[in-house]
């Protein structure tokens, strides 16, 4: 029999260290942006030797891939938490709700918008963002499928994920002007959605009754 592939939990103590180094490296995000995240600077914060660090991330993009992972884990989060189907009779009215608990993460959470939104340049953490956009379009898709009766999509274009990547560029957008997303932003992240979407849904979707 071979050995499964299912990767270990690292121990108690070892998961405290690595939470220890995310909660540090967030703080610095948060406060100062990805220029000011070194190993160094992560390890004076959390208070242990830098070679700690480096047991657990080999460097900093390393580092910020797990941040990345973190923040969309509250995205799915999101998606997966109860919607009151009373609260919506459109597909419209749904995306606006996903967008607005997607937009309280970014809200809440400086690190998410330092990086998901800012232009830092880093090659991994965006790629790292675009793998995740997909699994984050795939439960969108799944969403809005058990509430309404969706049309047959194509197979070759991530729509969700897609129309999702459009919003933030306008969220990005906000930050670049105004380092935050202004409610007018925020307006046009969700105008921006919905349009796209429309290319693909009908103004009106039959609902899925009840189970």
């Amino acid at each position: 029999m071979s050995r499964s592939s299912t990767p270990r939990r690292p121990r108690a103590s070892s998961q405290a260290r690595i939470e220890a180094i995310l909660a540090a490296a967030r703080e610095l995000l948060a406060g100062e942006g990805v220029a000011a995240l070194s190993i160094y600077s992560v390890a004076e914060r959390a208070h242990i030797p830098p070679s700690s660090v480096y047991h657990f991330f080999a460097s900093v993009p390393a580092l910020l891939e797990a941040l990345t992972a973190d923040v969309h884990r509250a995205f799915r989060e999101a998606l997966s938490a109860p919607i009151d189907s009373s609260a919506f009779t459109t597909w419209h009215q749904l995306s606006r709700l996903i967008e607005q608990r997607m937009l309280g993460i970014y809200h809440q959470d400086a690190a998410a918008r330092q990086l998901i939104l800012a232009q830092h340049g880093l090659s991994e953490v965006v790629q790292a963002d675009r793998q995740h956009d997909m699994e984050l379009g795939e439960l969108m898709h799944r969403l809005f499928d058990r509430h309404f009766q969706l049309p047959s999509l194509p197979d070759d274009v991530e729509v969700f994920a897609l129309a999702m990547e459009l919003s933030d560029r306008v969220y990005a957008r906000s930050m670049q002007l105004y380092d935050q997303i202004t409610p007018r932003m925020a307006e046009e992240g969700m105008r921006v959605f919905e349009a796209y979407m429309s290319l693909y849904l009908p103004p009106f979707l039959p609902p899925r009754k009840a189970s």
